[in-house]
């Protein structure tokens, strides 16, 4: 059964700032990337999300404010490191919509596996609010669409981006059916993601890693602390927030992990959803700002995404 890839030509009108990391050209580096490996999966144009697929997760008033009061020209900034541009809204909008049809895609045998090449990313932000680049928070929503929708009474998300997901986690707190692991570097932004955050449920953890850590302390604490509560969870569902930015390469952080990092870790998760969720995995970008790197690691995990 084939891998399906999920993207879209309007993620690459969300806003692109002179000298911001988070730029278009990170998707076409992705895309020719993984288009460029000929990995024969299957490819989808991303479907817009509903507005109330986005109010799963995020505040009416900030929903409003994003899709109904963008700017006509220009950009105006959401938060210091975040801004919105007139195509920013459509682009949210295709970056959840793309999770929700992987989702879809996946609890209906289509195919058992997806990986969504989309931006902006998603694991910062929160309820109410733009952070760390991101507008909507895709991969949260996607897990409250698998419950509510697909009716599953235990969904994952496993985030192995640099920086800890704050927004996912807050979105799960209170949860008892949803499950957020990440593996991040410590003391960094956005400033979460102690190990005794563990949410109201106990379904929330955290590892964070100092930095300089390279792949095999990674692998040990992975194994150790998520793997583990996972094997223990036995979700329905996996969802991964896929950043690319603890590879040794990236400008943004300090971590010193190769691509056969990604694939381990890829690899491990398979294995895990093979036991108990049938195999169903679904991916989404988040971050990864060296462009070299980010389509080398992502042809990487895609591959791993496509293994038997």
């Amino acid at each position: 059964m084939k891998t399906a890839l999920f993207s879209h030509t309007d993620c690459l009108k969300h806003v692109e700032i002179p000298g911001h990391a988070e730029q278009r050209a990170r998707l076409g580096a992705v895309l020719d990337a993984v288009r460029a490996a000929d990995l024969d999966l299957v490819e989808h144009d991303a479907p817009l999300a509903s507005r109330d697929d986005v109010l799963r997760v995020h505040d009416a008033d900030y929903v409003k404010r994003v899709l109904d009061q963008g700017p006509d020209e220009g950009w105006t900034q959401l938060d210091p490191d975040t801004a919105q541009s007139p195509g920013s809204a459509k682009a949210a909008l295709r970056a959840a919509g793309a999770v929700i049809a992987a989702v879809d895609g996946v609890m209906a045998g289509e195919y058992a596996r997806a990986f969504c090449a989309v931006r902006p990313p998603g694991h910062h932000a929160r309820p109410g609010s733009a952070m760390g680049f991101c507008l909507f928070n895709s991969v949260a929503i996607a897990a409250k669409y698998a419950r509510d929708v697909h009716g599953l009474k235990r969904v994952a998300v496993v985030d192995f981006d640099v920086h800890h997901g704050n927004g996912t986690q807050e979105m799960f707190w209170d949860e008892d059916g949803l499950f957020y692991a990440s593996i991040h570097q410590s003391g960094f932004y956005p400033g979460t993601g102690r190990e005794d955050e563990r949410g109201a449920k106990g379904r929330i953890i955290n590892v964070p890693l100092p930095a300089g850590t390279d792949g095999t302390p990674w692998r040990h604490a992975y194994q150790r602390h998520i793997h583990t509560a996972l094997e223990d969870f036995a979700p329905e569902l996996v969802l991964l927030s896929a950043g690319f930015d603890a590879h040794k390469d990236d400008p943004l952080a300090q971590f010193n992990l190769g691509c056969d990092d990604f694939v381990w870790i890829t690899e491990q998760l398979l294995t895990l959803a093979r036991e108990t969720a049938r195999g169903r995995v679904v991916s989404v970008l988040e971050g990864g700002y060296d462009l070299a790197a980010l389509g080398r690691c992502s042809v990487a995990h895609v591959t791993a995404l496509g293994a038997v």
